[in-house]
């Protein structure tokens, strides 16, 4: 079976049963499912804001405001999810298993970046700073969903795994009682 250069073999399970253990005895697993839900609200809150801004011209503090706090979420769910693949997959960043949405991570933090930069600078209009912040949000709504997918998987291959298990305990159940196991014939 040949290994993808980029990526998971598509036979790998997204989590080696070692893999699984430490990330469900880490607390950055815990931090991580904390902050990904308030950056999503603050997205949410934000978007309408810079929206509402876009449209009427009015409220543009609010707006500024919520992009600033939603990229210093998105610095500290990037910093805490570092730390979390380090504990998980030996590796701060790139792990194979979540390679392509760190990859892409990266874009996330240019355009977050470029936009407090093109605030802080002064050196794109403020319309313009706007719009950045929207391609910045729709790049975050990309990478969201790749993480999303990915807990899905994730979710899908402790389900399997279970099944498998509880599958293999009927199995050892019927054989240990001296009864052939249906479909064994003697």
């Amino acid at each position: 079976m040949q290994q993808r250069r980029h990526g998971t073999d598509p036979a790998r399970p997204l989590y080696t049963a070692e893999e699984r253990a430490r990330r469900d005895a880490t607390p950055w697993t815990l931090v991580q499912g904390v902050l990904a839900p308030v950056q999503f609200l603050v997205f949410l809150i934000s978007v309408v804001l810079v929206l509402r801004y876009l449209q009427t011209g009015q409220g543009e503090q609010p707006a500024t405001l919520s992009i600033v706090i939603k990229t210093l979420l998105l610095y500290t769910i990037m910093i805490t999810g570092c730390i979390w693949e380090k504990v998980v997959f030996g590796r701060y960043l790139f792990a194979p298993a979540f390679f392509w949405e760190d990859v892409f991570s990266m874009l996330v933090l240019a355009l977050h970046t470029a936009y407090l930069v093109a605030l802080f600078t002064g050196s794109v209009p403020i319309r313009e700073q706007m719009l950045l912040a929207l391609a910045a949000y729709a790049a975050y709504a990309i990478n969201a969903t790749q993480f999303l997918l990915k807990l899905r998987a994730a979710r899908l291959q402790a389900e399997a795994d279970a099944a498998g298990n509880e599958a293999a305990a009927d199995l050892s159940d019927h054989s240990s009682n001296g009864q052939p196991s249906p479909g064994v014939t003697a």
